[in-house]
């Protein structure tokens, strides 16, 4: 698959009543042997009757704000108007009318009357109602996971204040116009050109006194997790056969994908079981990997992944990840597509890279992609 703009975080996939060769990609699943015990795997292979690739012509996203609420996104613009914002920019870049998308798949977690887990949590229901027990996590990162002696402070070098300072997201980012109200209801009306959340004088030091977030004694605090935030994004998928036939560019190319299943107490080592799938899906291996953008929801859980799977650290989310960018729920993996296929156009040469992510519930995610080159 191609990716034909690099200006947004939404999926577009081909619907049933297309042509025999624009088919969904047929699904397998199989057990992964590995440890820890009773993982289980599904991976997504494409039919014979697809093309080999998909393009991805078009890439955007909005800026993240953060918490607290007198910030712009919280209570003022509604999570449908930053993705229109990024919808409509993915298609103006790339001169595509609306008529000509198939289909619209857009990521989305609690949102009001969105079932987010039943097609997960309903693997862990017996017959019994007496059987029913909870699968959701304690709000603390598991003690299994954090045995890693450096899995607290996730000291992996980020660089999301350089590349803000050296404006390496503007060509990603799309400038969101908004009304905002102060505490007296006084109404103005801002542009918003940048993530909100990095904080470039934070120290160590600094993160050390944070208190736990969920428990007395727990190791979770707001430094070594991901932020709360508002944002969308919007990526434009395309077969490679439809993008030469609109005169789209193409940007990227989606080599394989993969979904695992983890035990839910440790749901963030995901990322370290899909990753292996997808690679060899795509006939790559670790050490062939450009850039790495692994979704920090915790700092634990990136740290494992990347020891777990021997990755170089300067690999590892270059212009930095969730915890100084923010991680809108549903709306991380474009994002993440979004800025690691912006940063290999901008280094230049033909490349690859990977995407993934933890998903609650016990669940992990990767997808492979090529930067063609210039």
């Amino acid at each position: 698959m191609t990716l034909q703009s690099i200006k947004g975080r939404k999926a577009h996939l081909p619907s049933e009543k297309t042509d025999p060769e624009e088919e969904l990609p047929g699904l397998l699943s199989t057990v992964y042997p590995e440890e820890p015990e009773d993982l289980w795997t599904t991976e997504h292979l494409p039919s014979e009757k697809t093309d080999p690739e998909e393009e991805l012509p078009g890439l955007l996203s909005t800026v993240y704000p953060e918490e607290p609420e007198d910030l712009w996104t919280t209570e003022d613009t509604t999570p449908d108007e930053l993705l229109s914002a990024v919808m409509t920019a993915v298609l103006t870049d790339v001169s595509l009318s609306p008529e000509k998308v198939g289909d619209i798949c857009v990521g989305n977690v609690l949102q009001p009357g969105a079932g987010a887990f039943t097609a997960r949590i309903s693997q862990f229901l017996r017959v019994e109602t007496m059987s029913l027990r909870s699968v959701d996590t304690t709000g603390d990162v598991s003690s299994r996971m954090m045995d890693n002696s450096k899995a607290r402070d996730c000291l992996i070098p980020m660089g999301a204040a350089r590349a803000q300072q050296m404006g390496l997201f503007k060509n990603e980012i799309i400038p969101v116009r908004t009304t905002i109200k102060d505490d007296q209801g006084n109404q103005k009306t801002i542009t918003v050109l940048q993530d909100e959340g990095i904080r470039p004088s934070t120290t160590l030091e600094g993160l050390a006194k944070l208190k736990p977030a969920f428990k007395e004694n727990g190791s979770t605090t707001a430094g070594n997790a991901s932020q709360v935030s508002d944002g969308a994004a919007a990526v434009l998928l395309a077969k490679r056969s439809k993008a030469a036939q609109l005169g789209l560019p193409v940007l990227g190319v989606l080599k394989s994908y993969a979904v695992v299943g983890v035990p839910p107490d440790v749901m963030g080592i995901g990322p370290a079981y899909a990753i292996p799938v997808a690679l060899e899906k795509a006939g790559l291996t670790v050490n062939d990997i450009d850039i790495y953008e692994i979704n920090e929801a915790f700092a634990s859980q990136v740290v494992y992944c990347v020891e777990k799977l021997g990755i170089p650290k300067e690999k590892v989310n270059p212009l930095g990840g969730a915890i100084a960018l923010g991680h809108p729920l549903g709306c991380t993996g474009a994002r993440q597509v979004v800025t690691l296929l912006n940063e290999l156009k901008r280094r230049g040469k033909r490349a690859y890279g990977v995407v993934s992510m933890c998903i609650g519930t016990g669940m992990g995610a990767a997808a492979v992609f090529e930067y063609p080159g210039k």
